[in-house]
C-alpha cells in the first residue's frame, strides 16, 4: 500500500512539473502589444494551470484513498479474485497509443502547423473512444461470465476503479471536443496551444494512473 502511495505521488510531481514547464512555454499573448494584455494572458495562462494542478491534486488523493481501500479489502477471506480478460492488454496498448497521439499533436501545435494539429486531435480522440468501447467490452465479458458487480468485493473494485477512470477520460474528451471544433473552425493555432498542452498533460496524466490501476489489478 505504501508503495502505491508514493508511487501515486511520485506520478503527481512529475505531471505536475511536466504541465507547469508547458505552460511557461506557451505563450501566445506575446504577440499583443500592451503591458495590460500581457498581464491579463500571464494571468489567464497561470489560472487555467492552476486550476488542472488542483484538480490533478484531488483525482490523485481519490485513486490514492481507492488503493489502500483494494489493499486493506482484498486481505478479508471473501476476496476471490477477477479473471484477467485478455483485452485489459489490449485497451492498455490504446491508451499508450492515445497518449503518444496527445503528444505528436502538441508537437504540431507549438510548430503552428495546423494541419497536423487537426489530425492528431482526430488521432487521440478515436483512440480515446477505442479505449472507453474496449472498456466497456470487458465489463460485458465479466458479466456474461457471471462476474457481477454485487456478487464479490473484487468485483466491485474492478469495476468501480475501471469506471472511475473512464469518466475521467469522458471530462477530458468534453475539453478535447471544445478545442477541436475551435480547430475546424479555423482558430489560430496559437489560440488552442495551451488548451492541447493541457489535455495532453491530462491524458499523461490518466496514462500513468490507468498503468498503476492494470498493475493492481493483474497483482491480485
Amino acid at each position: 500500500m505504501t508503495t502505491a502511495l508514493l508511487v501515486m505521488a511520485a506520478i503527481m510531481a512529475v505531471i505536475v512539473g511536466w504541465l507547469f514547464k508547458q505552460t511557461v512555454n506557451t505563450q501566445p499573448w506575446l504577440a499583443q502589444s500592451s503591458v495590460e494584455a500581457v498581464q491579463r494572458g500571464a494571468s489567464s495562462q497561470t489560472s487555467v494551470a492552476i486550476s488542472l494542478w488542483v484538480f490533478l491534486a484531488v483525482v490523485t488523493s481519490m485513486f490514492s484513498l481507492f488503493i489502500s481501500a483494494y489493499y486493506m479489502r482484498m486481505s478479508l477471506a471473501d476476496w476471490k479474485s477477477l479473471p484477467e480478460p485478455g483485452l485489459l492488454w489490449f485497451n492498455t496498448g490504446v491508451l499508450v497509443l492515445t497518449s503518444a497521439a496527445m503528444q505528436w499533436t502538441l508537437a504540431a501545435a507549438k510548430r503552428g502547423q495546423s494541419a497536423r494539429l487537426r489530425n492528431g486531435l482526430l488521432v487521440s480522440g478515436a483512440l480515446t473512444f477505442a479505449f472507453l468501447a474496449g472498456q466497456l467490452v470487458v465489463w460485458q465479458q465479466l458479466t456474461e461470465l457471471g462476474y457481477f458487480l454485487t456478487s464479490n468485493p473484487a468485483n466491485a473494485f474492478f469495476y468501480l476503479l475501471t469506471a472511475l477512470h473512464a469518466l475521467h477520460l469522458l471530462g477530458g474528451l468534453v475539453v478535447w471536443g471544445r478545442t477541436s471544433i475551435k480547430v475546424w473552425r479555423g482558430v489560430e493555432v496559437k489560440k488552442v496551444q495551451l488548451s492541447v498542452a493541457l489535455c495532453t498533460a491530462y491524458w499523461h496524466y490518466l496514462l500513468l494512473v490507468w498503468l498503476i490501476l492494470f498493475a493492481l489489478l493483474l497483482s491480485t
